[in-house]
């Protein structure tokens, strides 16, 4: 296994394309990691945690929906929900340069 700590942070860093292409920020990490995880250190472990969090964040996006009946709390979930999408993907690029252990909160561990 060789240490690729630039395919790390773009690996963080695409999920951003949900914010051009709408699904690419799911479909890209998940390619990367699919066919790095066994060739690339730290790979397995980080991009189990990305599309953790993003799966956990598609779910907390649906149970938003029904929220908005109720006083609109799903529009402020919403928000929530696009701040977090947007900065902890960043936030966990720079900390993988850094060389820290990135960290991705509310994540529901579905991919173990």
């Amino acid at each position: 296994m060789k240490k690729n700590k630039q395919l790390l942070v773009f690996t963080h860093l695409s999920q951003l394309l949900d914010y051009v292409t709408g699904i690419g920020g799911f479909i890209v990490p998940l390619v990367i990691w699919l066919t790095n995880r066994d060739k690339v250190e730290e790979m397995d472990e980080q991009g189990k945690s990305i599309l953790n969090f993003r799966i956990s964040m598609f779910l907390y996006l649906i149970l938003c929906v029904p929220m908005i009946l109720f006083f609109g709390l799903g529009l402020l979930g919403f928000l929530v929900i696009g701040i977090f999408y947007f900065i902890f993907p960043i936030l966990n690029a720079i900390k993988v340069n850094n060389g820290e252990e990135p960290n991705y909160p509310f994540s529901i561990e579905f991919i173990k």
